[in-house]
């Protein structure tokens, strides 16, 4: 029988030997921390000045951070201003990584090997140095720091009417969280403690929340998915896993996302003349699956992929079913497969992000964790400097194709950890029959997840017959912690 004793399981050590097994490298080699001890010199001398060739100073808005209630790898700051004619000025603020991290640099380049912050649950292994990505490189609340400023008009419609990017120097006025701002924008709850005590601050967020909800009404009208996928996190007191929690969007979580999704588009737009990193998803090659999901619940798709009439499906499901509606988005979610990391050769084009319904994009809002975004920052500042491509093709192309298998990677770690995590909370509940639905189907077997809590486990018995997206009553029939095993029957 397993040892299902999690006192007997050392989540850190466990999460360090799984990101070994997946190819990390946990520990920063000794040139990287040869490079920190050079940090401040090298900050002083590389953080632009006020007066600096080119660079604005905008340290007199009113930045502020929506993240995680415990983030501090703070990578982008936003404010927005209303014109008189109704239209609405969106300035987006980067962390200006490469200031402090120069290409081919032993940071640089164990950065480019590991390409993202991976986050295991119990611990985090950053990317980049921690004196670094939660330090001088992070936005964090009352520090000066250089950026990228990614700017945005967006009229009363919702529809991007120019843009532009340059460097800037900022400074983040309220580092604030998803979870008290977005209660406090959807009215659930008072007002955080930075937010009540400053009218401005207020008004400068709803303002933002009011944009936000336009751009993403214009990207729904063009086909973009609305998906739910509830994911679940371990609640850990005292070491000791208690239970697996649920992690709600709110009008914060989205407001960023859209100021995200849209800044990342502006970005791949600047840099249509030059070779560059794209973001895509391709076109499903399940679609004839997910006809199939829709035929089940009354409904009928076109034979060829549409995201629009695909998302207008979707939504006609959560009005329906509500309650059921994130395991619908997590079938087609896995039907639709992962993205991946493309290069687009100058006034070439690049599949697109079917999921988002958006034909230019990429990824460059998040350098504190995520290497591409260090490449297209690069991009980004030669092209601002009128400077050649700090990247050659074959150069971009060994790069994103490492980024995706480095992600893939990163992804399933975090899969191991909170499968370990899932076991150790769910080993009391042994016996307990569970409403469950088919997320997998791989020659490893079949795989469901239970709808409350979503856990995700190996359906080991009565698997006969099943696809992603059928719905089921499975029992809970055995957990193995040091594994991160949960098995299943048919019930």
């Amino acid at each position: 029988m397993p040892d299902n004793n999690p006192t007997h399981l050392d989540l850190q050590a466990t999460a360090k030997q799984i990101m070994q097994q997946y190819g990390f490298q946990p520990d920063f080699p000794a040139e990287v921390t040869a490079q920190l001890g050079n940090l401040p010199v090298a900050a002083k001398e590389q953080s632009p000045s006020v007066s600096g060739a080119n660079v604005r100073d905008l340290r007199n808005l009113l930045w502020s951070s929506i993240d995680n209630d415990t983030s501090r790898d703070l990578d982008q700051i936003e404010v927005a201003q209303r014109a008189s004619n109704g239209d609405v000025k969106v300035m987006i603020g980067i962390a200006d990584v490469d200031a402090y991290v120069p290409k081919q640099t032993p940071i640089d380049q164990h950065a480019a090997r590991e390409t993202t912050t991976v986050y295991a649950a119990v611990c985090n292994f950053p990317m980049l140095p921690e004196q670094l990505s939660t330090g001088v490189s992070s936005l964090l609340e009352n520090q000066d720091r250089p950026a990228i400023v990614i700017e945005f008009i967006v009229d009363a419609g919702g529809n991007l009417k120019s843009s532009d990017v340059y460097r800037a120097l900022v400074q983040n006025k309220a580092q604030l969280q998803y979870n008290s701002v977005g209660a406090w924008l959807e009215g659930t709850a008072a007002a955080p403690p930075k937010v009540a005590g400053s009218a401005d601050l207020q008004m400068q967020l709803k303002l933002q929340d009011e944009i936000a909800q336009k751009l993403k009404n214009q990207r729904f009208a063009h086909g973009a998915l609305t998906l739910q996928t509830d994911e679940v996190h371990p609640l850990v007191l005292n070491n000791q896993v208690v239970d697996v929690v649920k992690q709600q969007r709110n009008h914060a979580t989205d407001l960023i996302e859209d100021f995200m999704i849209a800044a990342n588009g502006v970005v791949a737009r600047m840099l249509e003349s030059v070779s560059s990193l794209r973001r895509i998803v391709r076109t499903p090659k399940r679609w004839d699956r997910i006809v199939e999901l829709a035929a089940t619940k009354g409904e009928k798709l076109p034979a060829q992929p549409d995201s629009k009439a695909l998302n207008d499906f979707l939504l006609r499901r959560k009005a329906a079913d509500p309650d059921h509606f994130a395991d619908l988005s997590l079938a087609v979610i896995k039907l639709i497969g992962p993205g991946e990391y493309v290069v687009e050769r100058a006034g070439g084009t690049a599949p697109g992000h079917f999921g988002l319904a958006v034909q230019d994009y990429t990824h460059s809002t998040a350098p504190n964790r995520r290497f591409a975004d260090v490449v297209t920052q690069r991009l980004i500042k030669a092209m601002l400097a009128h400077q050649t491509n700090p990247y050659a093709d074959d150069e971009l192309t060994a790069i994103a194709t490492n980024c995706t298998l480095r992600e893939d990677a990163a992804r399933k770690v975090e899969r191991e950890m909170s499968k370990r995590l899932a076991a150790i909370a769910m080993q009391h509940r042994i016996g307990e029959v569970f409403d469950a639905i088919v997320t997998g189907v791989t020659d490893h077997g079949t795989f469901v997840r239970v709808l409350q809590p979503h856990i995700e486990g190996l359906l080991a018995q009565g698997a006969q017959g099943l696809d992603v997206g059928d719905k089921l009553r499975a029992k809970l029939i055995r957990t193995d912690p040091q594994k991160g095993y949960i098995d299943f029957s048919r019930a």
